[in-house]
C-alpha cells in the first residue's frame, strides 16, 4: 500500500474529537429470542434446502459465524437455534432432558412453517440431532453431525464427570478440556476466544442440566429404520472419544448406512478452525440428499 493510500484508508477525525470506533455488523440479522415456547433463532439465506443448526455444549450460535460467509445463501437458508438456556434461549429455562430438546426444535420449527429440513449438529447437540431424525422420520432430509457424542451417549466414569463438572464453573478445567480437544495445537488467542465463547453462551444451570443430559442418555429402539442419510465428521486432532474406534463402531451398529470423514486438520471445533471446509461439507450433504 503507498502513503497517500495508507492515508485515504484511514479514517478522518476532528482535531481533539474521539475516534469513533467502526463496528463490524452483525453476522446476525434480526435473531429471534426464545419466546411461548419456541427457541430463540436466527434464519439466514432464502434458499430453498432448509438447514437446522445445533451447537455444542461449550457455546451456542457463536460457535458457527465464521462458517457463514462459505455457504450459498441462494440455495440453502441456514436456521440457527439455541437450547434452552444457550444463547438467544438463555432466558428459557426447563428440565435440559433429551426429549425436551428434541421436543423444542421440532415446535420451533412449526412455528417456522419448516415442514422439512436437514440437520446440522455438534458434539451434544449430535445427540439430540439423531433422537429427532428417528422420532420425525418424514420430516428430517439429511443428517450431518460434527464430533458428535454417539448414540450411546457420553459415558463418563466418576473422575470423567468431576473433570467435566468442574469446566463449568473453573475456566483453568475449562482451558484444558479445550486444549484436548485441540491436541494442544493452538496458541493463546484461540483458547481466549474459545473460552470467551463458553463463558458468554449459557447459564449455569443450563449447562449442568445438559450435562447430564449426554452423560446419562442413549439413542435406543429401531435405529436400524433411520430414512435420512447421516454423515459423521470428525476431527482428526479431537480427543480420542470422539474419533476412535469405540465411537465409529456405536454408530455403524445403530445406523447401518451411516458415512464417515475426518478432518485431520481440525479438532473439536471445526466450524471454528475449518469453517470453509465444514461449510462444503454441508453443502455436499444437502445437495446428495436432494
Amino acid at each position: 500500500m503507498t502513503a497517500t493510500a495508507a492515508i485515504a484508508a484511514t479514517p478522518v477525525v476532528a482535531q481533539g474529537a474521539k475516534p469513533i470506533p467502526i463496528m463490524a455488523p452483525s453476522p446476525w440479522p434480526a435473531p429471534q429470542l426464545a419466546s411461548d415456547g419456541r427457541l430463540g433463532h436466527c434464519r439466514i439465506g432464502d434458499g430453498p434446502a432448509v438447514c437446522v443448526v445445533l451447537h455444542e455444549w461449550l457455546g451456542d450460535h457463536v460457535n458457527w459465524e465464521p462458517v457463514l460467509p462459505y455457504v450459498d445463501l441462494a440455495r440453502h437458508s441456514l436456521v440457527f437455534m439455541d437450547l434452552r438456556g444457550y444463547g438467544w434461549s438463555r432466558g428459557m429455562s426447563g428440565s435440559y432432558t433429551l426429549d425436551e430438546a428434541v421436543a423444542d426444535v421440532l415446535r420451533t420449527a412449526d412455528g417456522l412453517s419448516t415442514a422439512r429440513f436437514h440437520l446440522v449438529g455438534h458434539s451434544m447437540s449430535g445427540l439430540v440431532a439423531q433422537k429427532i431424525a428417528l422420532q420425525a422420520p418424514g420430516r428430517v432430509q439429511s443428517v450431518t453431525l460434527f464430533s458428535p457424542v454417539p448414540p450411546t451417549g457420553f459415558r463418563a466414569d466418576e473422575a470423567a464427570m468431576k473433570a467435566l463438572n468442574a469446566v463449568i464453573d473453573e475456566d483453568e478445567a475449562a482451558a484444558r478440556a479445550i486444549t484436548a480437544r485441540t491436541s494442544s495445537r493452538y496458541g493463546a488467542g484461540w483458547l481466549q476466544r474459545k473460552l470467551a465463547i463458553a463463558r458468554g453462551a449459557a447459564t449455569l444451570e443450563a449447562m449442568r442440566g445438559y450435562l447430564k443430559m449426554f452423560t446419562s442418555s442413549a439413542i435406543t429402539g429401531e435405529t436400524h429404520g433411520l430414512a435420512a442419510p447421516l454423515h459423521v465428521v470428525n476431527g482428526g486432532l479431537d480427543i480420542v472419544f470422539y474419533r476412535g474406534d469405540p465411537s465409529r463402531n456405536a454408530f455403524a451398529l445403530a445406523y447401518p448406512r451411516v458415512t464417515f470423514e475426518t478432518i485431520e486438520d481440525a479438532g473439536h471445533y471445526s466450524m471454528l478452525e475449518t469453517p470453509v471446509r465444514v461449510a462444503s461439507i454441508i453443502e455436499k450433504q444437502v445437495a446428495a440428499a436432494g
